[in-house]
């Protein structure tokens, strides 16, 4: 394991970073946001991969439907909990620092799993890895949300959505590829890569100027600020930093007790329900087990397992088109239009498993798969991940994410687990049209509770937070 950085933990230093141009402001930004989100591909690469690795992991060890959901989820049991860690982490060693963490233990969990000799070393391995993946799947928005700008806020944090699609498609190619060999450890080892790059390129990014002023570091704070803003907005940004920094240390209480507050235990109600919603609507089934859902449609192992490309392939296309409507649609309406597209799109898919086995119907049912995975990564993936790096007062940002991250996880790994199951059990028109139903009422839930956020300074939006929650 490699320690962390002694601080100073960044190459800013106070006083150093003079006013930059807009022009150099943009490059350190889009620097900063293809390092970080690094985290997002290795987020991405791992819950993809497994999708191509598992039919012949199945025939290597002998799985059963159990045994498969065992082992998909014991990753995800292990990002449930790394999340948790993850925020508290992150609030006490810094964003950046965290992240450096997540970079090494993820090296170390790719490298276990690819050589795993049995199921049970497999099953530890992926929760290891698990771990990393969670804290980086926290960690990685909270510190792109905290350094980006109001108004390219949404797209910044946006791209480790982008990140964590382009991670899966990566891992759907690379599936195509191998699966030729049937080399399944390979599969599963190269996610190491990205993590690789992850941990190097952390060691030339700042940490964030919300996270130092929080630890009285007022000149790494400005000094950061200076690359990232016009210098006239760089005083007015730490006063509002400040101010709402003097507010809570006021009040003298700490994280945990913070969120007995009335209003800010509503908005964690409000982060834990949009985490379900993301994870109940289906979206996983499909990454994790879209080669196993062609197979019943009569498709080969290998046809299927490359036909997967094109949900990783929409999913890119959709997140980026995300991206550019987020922060000039909002976040409300981007989840509402999505989850009536995916609803539609689910129905259609159950019903379609009604149909004669043919190749006719492997493609029709590739093709709801990828509408409704380019509804689903274009407005609900993009918008709940932005929510919750938004939504919570600086205090408690880190510790409620992590919290609201961590039932978003159980929720993955309780899919992730039962699917494969209620598949051979119920069938797949019957499992498809549950998550339907889920989406419909994931859409009274986001229309009733979903908070709009768009093109509001984080530390103006706390206070219309506060505001809006007291008059419910």
């Amino acid at each position: 394991m490699v320690a962390a950085p002694t601080e100073p933990d960044a190459p800013v230093r106070e006083g150093q970073a003079p006013a930059v141009t807009a022009g150099r402001a943009k490059r350190f930004i889009v620097g900063i946001a293809a390092i970080a989100a690094i985290g997002g591909a290795m987020f991405g690469y791992d819950t993809g991969v497994v999708s191509g690795a598992l039919p012949f992991m199945e025939e290597h060890f002998g799985l059963t439907s159990l045994g498969e959901g065992v082992i998909t989820s014991a990753l995800l049991i292990g990002a449930a909990f790394g999340s948790l860690a993850g925020g508290r982490m992150s609030d006490r060693l810094g964003r950046r620092n965290s992240l450096l963490w997540s970079g090494a233990v993820f090296i170390v969990g790719a490298i276990a799993v690819a050589l795993a000799p049995s199921v049970p070393f497999m099953v530890v391995a992926r929760f290891v890895l698990g771990l990393a993946v969670g804290s980086a799947s926290v960690i990685t928005p909270l510190y792109l949300s905290e350094i980006a700008p109001p108004h390219i806020r949404g797209r910044l944090v946006s791209f480790n959505s982008l990140m964590i699609v382009s991670g899966q498609l990566l891992a759907y190619l690379i599936n195509a590829v191998l699966a030729h060999w049937e080399a399944w450890r390979w599969m599963l080892g190269l996610a190491a890569l990205p993590a690789v790059a992850l941990f190097v390129g952390l060691f030339f990014l700042p940490d964030t100027p919300r996270w130092y002023m929080s630890k009285g570091r007022t000149g790494e704070a400005s000094a950061v600020l200076r690359r990232t803003l016009p210098a006239a907005e760089v005083d007015d940004e730490l006063a509002r930093i400040e101010q709402a920094r003097a507010l809570e240390t006021s009040a003298q209480r700490g994280a945990w007790q913070e969120l007995r507050t009335p209003w800010v235990r509503r908005l964690l109600l409000v982060g834990i329900g949009l985490s379900i919603v993301q994870q109940i609507t289906g979206v996983n089934a499909v990454i994790y087990f879209a080669p196993k859902i062609l197979l019943t449609t009569g498709l080969g192992t290998n046809a299927a397992i490359t036909a997967t490309i094109a949900v990783g392939a929409i999913s890119v296309v959709a997140t980026a088109i995300g991206m550019s409507l987020i922060d000039r649609v909002g976040r409300r309406p981007m989840l509402l239009w999505g989850l009536t597209g995916m609803a539609v799109s689910l129905a259609l898919l159950g019903a379609s498993f009604h149909l004669p086995r043919s190749a006719g119907v492997s493609f029709l049912v590739l093709g709801l798969m990828v509408v409704y995975m380019a509804f689903m990564q274009a407005t609900l993936n993009t918008g709940v991940w932005l929510l919750l790096a938004e939504m919570f007062p600086l205090k408690v940002r880190g510790l409620a994410m992590g919290a609201a991250v961590f039932v978003m996880w159980l929720v993955n790994f309780a899919v992730a687990l039962l699917f494969p199951v209620l598949l051979d059990a119920a069938g797949a028109a019957v499992t498809f049209w549950l998550f339907g139903v889920a989406c419909v009422l994931s859409l009274v839930f986001c229309k009733r509770y979903a908070p709009e956020t768009k093109g509001m300074a984080l530390e103006d939006l706390e206070h219309e937070l506060r505001r809006a929650a007291a008059q419910t």
